[in-house]
């Protein structure tokens, strides 16, 4: 006959508080699939009473189109004798009273009792994780999702088991196998704080021995102190409670049997850190005094994983929505003009009949020319973006004549400037220089094309080349209108054009794809303007010793 002594008793309150606010289904049935205990959580996913469920076949939880297929499949598990543990990862759908179906993860184990073999099934609904995976993939073709997340709720109330010496037995063995098998961190302390429960889940997730832990250290050992002082102060904000020691701090709220969820984070014994969803309740004796505190810990990793998806996929969302927002807004303004001059220089050049009118010709044929060649520079800069974000530019380095390379642009470029433009240009320095000279040449024509778009007929454009130390530099000068200082904080941003660019044509992207081939090639770029005083770039790169 089995004695019942004080230490048979907590740990009876322990297993039945376990059985009682797992935050996970708990079934228990007899070899021929008969239910013979079903816990609250249970209850509440199917939503049937205790009463309903107790003594029906486990087939009545199971859609019909599966219930044949599961009975074959638990008369193999009852006869299989290699293990009597089956890992989760089954992923199952299961069937509540009002019809509903929803997915479920279900582990299994077994024990014997009176030789007499009994199942116990751990089952969690995985309707959130699901939906999350659901989401993530919705959100990767279609870039509409926003970020959801769900809880499981514990409940908080506390009952005393009175079992005779048979059922103490029973209970102890199935809710052993309960504490043993469980997918989370239990721990269980004295009303002082000294542990005195610590399951195998809590020993491998933080890396101590049940030895090194039970009656011997507080679960303070596992939070951040950090996290310990916010809750301290959300206490006195709350309660206006104020001195309270640390491990009063964990329970308080327990202590006042109010239902706390909070997301905080355990620390390992090696150091390493990971997030948990974390409930604490109270143990209470047969007369409701409180004999210590449970927290129930659920490693949420992979929630907060999916969490940062989800949101990088939403701002990923956001910026692709605002840049065609700004790209349908510059397009449509930018490729109006030229393709209006197109048009009414084509028609023009159609009454021209006469020889006389040849000059008239040649005149819409050039403004047709220009316009297309507008056209195609717009539509450049937008391959050259596409080709930078998409990883496309290889830069291919090699060596040449830097001044040269310079020169022949700048003659290249002086049959587009506005009338009477000048260019001076001026070298200093050694002459060869290791550069993708591609590169290279593109960031020069769009410099040198800036400064002569922002500025006046007549007016001169400098383009300074120089080495000093290990950096070579390369400068261009205007004396056009000038950028104000608010927005030469957003040169090198897409889509952005300066206040007082008005009618000027451009695309809003040549700086940011300037200041990105700079970039690739080591180097750095930099303005110095003022407004209506002209403005000058430099290109400064950073060359490495030969």
């Amino acid at each position: 006959m089995s004695v019942i002594t004080e230490n048979t008793t907590n740990n009876l309150l322990h297993l039945d508080a376990i059985f009682k606010f797992a935050t996970l289904g708990i079934l228990i049935t007899d070899k021929t699939g008969y239910i013979i205990a079903i816990n609250p959580h249970a209850l509440k996913e199917f939503g049937y009473t205790e009463s309903e469920l107790t003594g029906e076949k486990i087939e009545l939880l199971i859609p019909e189109k599966f219930r044949e297929a599961h009975i074959e499949h638990h008369l193999n598990y009852i006869n299989k004798r290699d293990s009597n543990f089956m890992g989760p990862g089954k992923c199952l759908y299961a069937l509540r009273k009002d019809g509903t179906e929803f997915p479920v993860e279900i582990s299994l184990s077994n024990y014997l009792y009176n030789d007499h073999k009994y199942v116990i099934a751990y089952i969690t609904n995985i309707s959130d994780q699901k939906n999350a995976e659901e989401r993530i993939l919705k959100l990767n073709k279609e870039l509409e999702l926003k970020v959801g997340e769900s809880t499981n709720d514990l409940k908080d109330t506390l009952h005393q088991l009175e079992l005779s010496n048979e059922l103490l037995d029973s209970t102890i063995a199935y809710q052993q196998a309960i504490l043993n098998n469980a997918g989370a961190i239990i721990i269980a302390t004295d009303i002082k704080g000294m542990i005195k429960l610590f399951n195998p889940e809590a020993a491998a997730r933080l890396g101590y021995t049940e030895s090194e832990i039970i009656n011997r250290k507080k679960p303070l050992l596992f939070h951040d102190a950090d996290e310990i002082e916010l809750k301290r102060k959300d206490l006195f904000n709350e309660f206006g409670i104020v001195e309270l020691n640390d491990f009063d701090v964990l329970v308080e709220k327990a202590k006042r049997n109010i239902h706390d969820e909070q997301q905080c984070t355990f620390i390992t014994k090696d150091g390493s850190s990971f997030p948990v969803s974390l409930t604490i309740t109270s143990i209470k004796d047969s007369n409701g005094i409180i004999i210590g505190f449970m927290g129930i810990a659920i490693d949420i990793s992979s929630r907060k994983k999916i969490e940062r998806e989800l949101i990088q996929s939403l701002e990923k969302e956001k910026e692709l929505g605002e840049l065609k927002s700004r790209f349908v807004s510059m397009a449509s303004h930018e490729f109006r003009t030229p393709l209006s001059t197109v048009l009414s220089s084509a028609y023009l050049i159609e009454k021209y009949n006469d020889t006389a009118d040849q000059p008239k010709r040649e005149k819409h044929l050039q403004r047709i020319i220009s316009s297309v060649e507008m056209l195609t520079g717009i539509l450049n800069d937008f391959l050259n973006l596409g080709k930078i974000e998409e990883g496309k530019i290889q830069v291919k380095f090699s060596q040449f004549n830097f001044p040269e390379l310079i020169r022949g642009i700048i003659n290249e470029m002086k049959s587009g400037l506005k009338k009477d433009q000048k260019i001076f240009f001026q070298h200093n320095g050694k002459t060869d220089i290791n550069l993708d000279a591609s590169l290279l040449k593109h960031i020069t024509m769009n410099l040198i094309s800036n400064a002569s778009k922002f500025s006046n007929e007549g007016s001169s454009i400098e383009v300074n080349t120089f080495f000093l130390d290990q950096q070579a530099i390369l400068s261009v000068k205007d004396n056009g209108i000038g950028i104000s200082i608010d927005d030469q904080k957003h040169l090198m941003e897409r889509f952005f054009r300066g206040a007082n660019a008005g009618n000027i044509q451009g695309t809003g992207l040549g700086l940011h794809i300037v200041s990105r081939y700079a970039e690739m090639m080591n180097g750095t770029m930099e303005c110095k303007s003022e407004l209506e005083k002209g403005t000058e770039y430099f290109i400064t790169f950073n060359i490495k010793n030969d």
